[in-house]
């Protein structure tokens, strides 16, 4: 039976989402045309919801047009997390009520097409990746000019550590990492965190390191810089004023050879893992140690998801210098994602996973299949075919 009361209720629900989303995505415009998004959720370590997604996109939207903004900037207003990434356990919870749930599909539009609007910027965007920057948190800078990180950024994508894959365009970032995109992969299929700035430099995902004490310095300087002539090279020469020299040679770069060997070439989930075993027994500690981390991480991710990311991320890579295939350029991968996304959401180890690692935090989900032998290869092609035109993703 329709009732008023729960129009009412539901209506009244958005709006406190709406207020709630106007409390944590703050922004203003400087007098000197520099517009500033601060995530200002820290208890959630700014996770991201629709709500969010859609408020930080039409900041975008208003300031692209702007003559009155030079350059943006986004930051968090704590130092412990740019941003975790989606907040993953209401998307979880609404499919668990309802697979049909249009949440799925609102939340990866808002995500996405944001993605997109990032990307195409005509405008210099400066991300301060400060603490913790997983998932949907590098997808919010990491497509921008400017990736800033200091000695206490934490990069990862764990998404198939939840029974998804790692989306927001990763597969973009990792095509063009060393190695042909070797680095990438290995940062996509095991999980593996860096939480050193020579290895987020070296990787392509940051851009400059800005030790964590300079950043409100930094700041202020950008907030008495005239952007009106050239408003990129004005934010080099401010960059260049607060960057310093890593004091370590890149972990990744030692390990490279090793990376290539295990994650190049489009190997298969199988074929890396029997290469990592056998790079187990090098003489060298550094390598064999390494082995052992990458094998721990293959582990803890879904089998099926497992082997989405390999064929997706090869797909990305392989594309990456061709200009006549779609997945070279950035909405074509987001495209991609799209259908992904949707499918894989709905399935059995999302839900599990979320459980398992963010709920009851027993780090012991029963994925569906357990095992990489058991993966049904014709469902994994399945979740790349095209969506009906209408359901596909518009950019």
């Amino acid at each position: 039976m329709f009732s008023c009361n729960s129009v009412y209720v539901a209506a009244r629900s958005l709006s406190c989402r709406a207020t709630m989303a106007l409390e944590v995505v703050q922004a203003l415009v400087s007098d000197n045309g520099l517009g500033i998004i601060t995530l200002d959720r820290p208890k959630a370590l700014n996770a991201m919801n629709l709500e969010m997604d859609s408020l930080y996109k039409s900041y975008l939207e208003g300031w692209g047009k702007s003559e009155k903004v030079k350059a943006i900037l986004v930051q968090s207003s704590s130092p412990r997390a740019f941003s975790a990434g989606m907040d993953i356990k209401s998307v979880a919870a609404a499919i668990k009520d309802d697979k049909k749930t249009t949440l799925v599909s609102k939340v990866f539009d808002a995500e996405y097409t944001l993605i997109c609007q990032i990307a195409r910027l005509k405008k210099p965007y400066i991300s301060l990746m400060d603490g913790i920057t997983m998932g949907f948190g590098i997808g919010l800078s990491c497509h921008g000019t400017f990736r800033i990180v200091t000695e206490r950024t934490v990069l990862a994508m764990p998404e198939n550590g939840i029974g998804l894959f790692p989306d927001i365009g990763f597969a973009h970032i990792a095509a063009r990492s060393p190695g042909n995109g070797a680095v990438g992969a290995y940062l996509a299929l095991t999980g593996a965190r860096i939480n050193n700035p020579a290895d987020a430099l070296f990787s392509g995902i940051g851009t400059h390191f800005v030790p964590s004490e300079n950043l409100t310095l930094l700041k202020e300087a950008l907030l008495h810089t005239d952007f009106s002539s050239d408003a990129y090279g004005a934010v080099h020469s401010v960059l260049s004023q607060f960057t310093s020299s890593v004091d370590s040679e890149a972990s990744l770069k030692r390990l490279l050879p090793s990376i290539v060997s295990c994650f190049g070439g489009g190997k298969s989930v199988m074929e890396s893992i029997a290469a990592l075993k056998k790079e187990q027994m090098s003489s060298d500690p550094k390598v064999s140690e390494w082995a052992t981390g990458a094998l721990t991480g293959l582990a803890k991710g879904a089998p099926f998801s497992l082997c989405i990311t390999q064929q997706h991320f090869h797909a990305v890579a392989a594309a990456a210098c061709n200009m006549d295939n779609e997945l070279q350029e950035i909405e074509g991968v987001m495209k991609m994602e799209y259908r992904l996304a949707l499918r894989t959401a709905i399935r059995d180890d999302f839900i599990e996973g979320v459980r398992a690692v963010v709920i009851d935090k027993d780090q012991n989900p029963k994925w569906k299949p357990a095992n990489l032998e058991d993966v049904d290869a014709n469902g994994v092609i399945e979740c790349f075919e095209s969506l009906a035109e209408s359901e596909e993703l518009k950019i």
